[in-house]
């Protein structure tokens, strides 16, 4: 697996605009997928589209296994996030004091870059692994996980890994999250005389205040791998001028939700609550529950095998993003989340990765794939 060509086949993956179609300047993944089709149909790999919207589709690529009955899922999303304030360019990639630079280095195309060199390198040496690997290139991973949900559609599968910035460390748990709005409504009127209307950002004061008494509470339960759920309110909206008594108000809340807690029944506690206080939890936008794959699991004890050949720290951790993971681990299949780079340069200003962790991470995943035997 010669160091040129991964690093390559990344700098030709980030020079591809792939920013996902609900941001500014977005576009189908189809240009990626594309690529991603012909570099594997030069190493003699099967392909296959599956469609998943107009225009865009997830690329699967098989690796048949000595053992036709098991398989393992290698999955990384083709989308990135909006390019919009970064201070370098972002479809220019640029290799510096060893990192590679540009939107999508880091938040997945190095983790895509790495499955796709160590499966092809499998295939180029004639290694047949013990599992099918089935490599997904999945879209829309930056706004509403539509690529994973179709591709989980009828999947089994003994394992997967999910590749994203994990800093070469195994994440056996992560946060799931739920976002939804709550509105309060009130009755226009001049300023000059309010007491002719009711304000409804005064009314969203009394609700703002019921939820962060209500959030000092989360910290009572700590997960061990992930703390305390938490909840942000990120947005508020209300109001027409600064002359009118205001009839209308909004807030968007991010509530990150840890194992146990269902996303259903979290959100039906938040709209009784908003019901008693005069207001409306509207049904959420993302309701993604949390991941935890068992710690003693064969797809977690493979892994540490691994790490520990490469001198890495095999410890499980857990990270409060969320990912594709959780859907394939809602499908029944145990996932972990691995791959180069630090979620602090995703979605990032100036976004990189680390060379040698690229590298190294598709070693990885090569000698994963070689080990992985499901019992």
């Amino acid at each position: 697996m010669p160091v040129r060509d991964v690093l390559q086949t990344l700098g030709d993956l980030v020079a591809i605009n792939s920013v996902n179609p609900s941001y500014d300047n977005g576009v189908p993944e189809a240009a990626v997928g594309a690529y991603v089709e012909r570099y594997f149909a030069g190493h003699g790999i099967e392909t296959t589209r599956q469609e998943v919207l107009p225009g865009r589709w997830n690329v699967l690529a098989r690796l048949p296994g000595r053992n036709a009955g098991r398989r393992v899922v290698l999955e990384a999303h083709m989308d990135t996030v909006s390019v919009s304030g970064m201070t370098i360019p972002p479809f220019e990639p640029a290799v510096r004091d060893g990192k590679l630079y540009g939107r999508g280095s880091c938040d997945t195309k190095a983790g895509l870059a790495a499955m796709m060199h160590a499966m092809a390198a499998l295939k180029d040496e004639g290694m047949a692994p013990p599992c099918e690997v089935l490599l997904a290139a999945t879209v829309d991973e930056e706004h509403t996980f539509h690529g994973v949900v179709r591709l989980c559609d009828g999947l089994k599968a003994d394992g997967a890994i999910v590749a994203e910035p994990t800093e070469m460390r195994v994440v056996s748990a992560s946060k799931g999250v739920l976002r939804f709005r709550i509105k309060t409504r009130g009755k226009a009127a001049h300023s000059a005389k309010p007491h002719l209307g009711v304000n409804a950002i005064s009314h969203m004061a009394a609700v703002i205040q019921a939820l962060d008494q209500q959030s000092r509470t989360l910290a009572a339960r700590s997960h061990p791998l992930l703390g305390p759920a938490t909840l942000n309110i990120g947005q508020i909206h209300g109001g027409e001028q600064i002359n009118f008594v205001p009839d209308r108000c909004e807030i968007a809340i991010d509530r990150r939700l840890i194992p146990g807690e269902d996303p259903e029944q979290v959100w039906a506690g938040y709209a009784l609550l908003a019901a008693q206080l005069g207001a409306e939890a509207e049904r959420p936008m993302i309701a993604d529950g949390a991941m935890e794959t068992a710690s003693d699991s064969d797809l977690v004890h493979a892994a540490q095998r691994v790490l520990v050949d490469l001198g890495r720290p095999i410890a499980p951790v857990g990270v409060p993003f969320g990912s594709d993971a959780s859907k394939l681990y809602r499908q029944g299949i145990p996932s972990i989340i691995f791959g180069p780079g630090s979620i602090d340069r995703a979605h990032a200003a100036v976004e990189y990765v680390e060379c040698d962790q690229v590298l190294e991470a598709a070693a990885f995943y090569r000698r994963f794939l070689l080990d992985f035997q499901p019992t």
